[in-house]
């Protein structure tokens, strides 16, 4: 089994991965040939950004996290 990791785009209404030519190659995929994808999505710390809600500044969050190195 060999495992890539992959971008999707957009193919009219659906979303298409591209398989790179080397694996292509190396398993011998053809047009119109079945295959079996495992889909897995991997988190991007992008993808938290924004997400953390709080009325404390950066500076008072550095302040309180150097208290316990006292």
């Amino acid at each position: 089994m060999t495992q890539i990791e992959a971008l999707t785009r957009r193919w009219g209404d659906s979303i298409a991965v591209i398989i790179p030519k080397k694996i292509v190659e190396l398993a011998r995929i053809k047009p119109k040939d079945k295959v079996k994808i495992t889909i897995e999505k991997t988190t991007d710390l992008s993808d938290l950004f924004g997400k953390l809600k709080t009325s404390k500044t950066p500076q008072k969050m550095k302040d309180e996290s150097r208290k316990g190195w006292s």
